[in-house]
């Protein structure tokens, strides 16, 4: 038996176990659901939306209903692009100062208003409020920085024409048109509008499929962009079932920006292929964290913490495989597992938690799934393993494996949830080795003293970001730089001058001046040939490229 299951209690009302991880305190006065959404919030967010039928959202934290909201169907879809696409032309037509404006003036009504957010990700989420912000954090960070860069990332660019002084090339950069955007479920805030931000301030217009169960928070969005300036036919949200309003989304967009999970991101790329429209997509992950022997135990342990635990393990770019040194394993799991028994668990509408709920019964399957199968198969409970229906209906206590191999599926499967595994290495090559072993390869983590050895093995890892003495925020804050995965965990950038140039298409204009490209002044083909050989030589001696 381990610490962790012989300290977990039975709940003599409701026979369930009761872990050990604490409840964090509600301070008096805070706010509820009935407090947040209003029948008068929910008209304002939901002003626009094209449904004709209805559907609803619930919160995680007690199953309870938030809203009824518009659902649309096939046809609602290709109205809101048929909409979008006639307010498209004028908004592209705007200064790009103009569009940057906009950006610029959300970032700071979200950052005034960010209590009113807080609480819509909290509720539809299920997150604890720290992590809520984190979410804030990284739309005001995209707003800022696009609103500052796009008109430096979007102006016209000169090049050498193919014979300098005689041709004149200008590269410009036009909207795509209509980008199809699908958002997921667990970054309600940062994967909606922090995606569509940098497709506006292109020029393009913007139809938006978010989840429906947190579809408060993507309309909430929607919604300050409009106070900000945005005109509202610009930016148009469909609501309903994935398979049902995915498609429709795909099959009108000039660009598709997806994330979610690699099959149905499978499914959206062949979309977009059989269209000839391009597509950028963020998928799943099964990331590693390496703790080299020369690493801070304690810090690299409460780094574990942030990078495995937060918003619950519901990121694509969270932890879930730990490979350790075997010197200082038995140090840092000790301290690893004390810091994730210490944890706070919490549904309050404030402050002090340190991780909140699961977002629903699919999510609490896997978790669980994947936890009993591991056990049954001889992994070690270290810490966690236990729901916690004493808190709500979806919250499970973070969860440290020890033991796991394959064909565990806890070992190669994304897992999302409070969930890692914990595994010993010998030297340096078997842990890039390990952490590569994986059809994934969207984030890494490398823990070491030494920075130049950390930079060196981050060289050597297949993921799209690595973070050295962190898990995961340090990259992905870091708005000037892109971020995507490799392999199975997708296709093209966010962020940075990728992250707005894919919403963009490259036009060449030249324009040949004096002479042609052809014979002229009285030379036949064969005087041509030699002149244009003699210049070509002559480009090549002057360095020109």
């Amino acid at each position: 038996m381990t610490d962790s299951q012989a300290s977990t209690t039975t709940s003599a009302a409701s026979g369930t176990r009761v872990g050990t991880n604490p409840v964090a305190a509600v301070p008096a006065g805070v706010r509820t659901a009935a407090d947040v959404v209003t029948p008068e919030v929910i008209a304002r967010l939901t002003r626009g939306v094209v449904g004709s039928g209805r559907t609803a959202n619930h919160t995680p934290f007690t199953g309870a209903k938030l809203a009824d909201l518009p659902e649309s169907t096939p046809e609602d879809v290709a109205a809101a692009y048929e909409r979008a696409r006639a307010a498209q032309p004028a908004w592209a037509a705007a200064p790009v100062r103009v569009r940057a404006a906009v950006l610029l003036r959300f970032h700071d009504l979200v950052l005034q208003r960010q209590s009113e957010v807080l609480d819509l990700i909290q509720l539809e989420t299920g997150k604890a409020r720290l992590h809520a912000h984190e979410e804030v954090q990284a739309v005001a960070v995209s707003a800022r920085h696009y609103g500052r860069r796009a008109a430096a990332y979007l102006k016209p660019r000169r090049h050498t024409g193919v014979v300098p002084a005689l041709t004149k090339v200008t590269e410009l950069r036009q909207p795509r048109g209509v980008v199809g955007q699908i958002a997921p479920w667990n970054y309600p805030l940062e994967l909606s509008v922090g995606d569509a931000l940098p497709a506006l301030v292109s020029g393009n217009a913007v139809v938006m499929k978010p989840d429906t169960e947190t579809a408060l928070t993507a309309l909430w969005a929607r919604d300050l962009l409009i106070e900000a300036g945005l005109p509202a036919e610009v930016f148009q949200v469909v609501l309903g079932d994935g398979p049902v309003v995915g498609p429709e989304v795909v099959r009108h967009a000039d660009y598709v920006s997806f994330t979610g999970s690699t099959r149905t991101g499978r499914e959206v790329a062949q979309g977009a292929a059989a269209r000839l429209v391009g597509v950028s997509l963020e998928l799943g992950g099964k990331n590693a964290m390496l703790v080299l022997e020369d690493a801070d135990v304690e810090k690299a342990a409460a780094g574990a913490v942030r990078a495995c635990f937060s918003s619950a393990g519901q990121l694509c770019i969270s932890i879930e495989r730990l490979y350790v040194h075997e010197s200082v394993a038995d140090a840092f799991v000790e301290r690893f597992a004390a810091r994730t028994k210490a944890m706070r668990l919490g549904s309050s509408l404030a402050y002090g938690a340190d991780m909140g709920s699961l977002v629903g019964e699919r999510q609490l399957e896997t978790v669980t799934r994947h936890v009993a199968e591991a056990v049954e198969k001889g992994a070690t409970l270290v810490a966690g393993g236990v729901a916690r229906p004493d808190i709500g209906p979806l919250f499970y206590e973070p969860t440290i494996l020890d033991g796991v191999q394959a064909p565990m599926a806890v070992c190669t499967q994304e897992t999302f949830g409070p969930v890692v595994s914990v595994y010993r290495f010998s030297d340096e090559n078997e842990a890039v080795a390990l952490a590569n072993a994986t059809p994934y390869g969207l984030n890494s983590s490398v823990w070491t003293k030494d920075a130049r050895r950390g930079h060196r093995i981050a060289a050597r890892l297949r993921t799209g970001t690595v973070n050295i003495n962190e898990g995961y925020a340090p990259a992905y804050g870091s708005v000037r730089s892109p971020m995507g995965g490799m392999k199975d965990s997708g296709l093209g950038r966010r962020h940075g001058s990728e992250g707005i140039l894919k919403y963009t298409e490259s036009q060449t204009v030249a324009q040949q001046r004096l002479m042609p490209l052809a014979p002229a002044f009285g030379m036949d083909d064969e005087k041509y040939a030699a002149f244009m050989s003699r210049s070509l030589k002559a480009m090549k001696a002057l360095r020109l490229r």
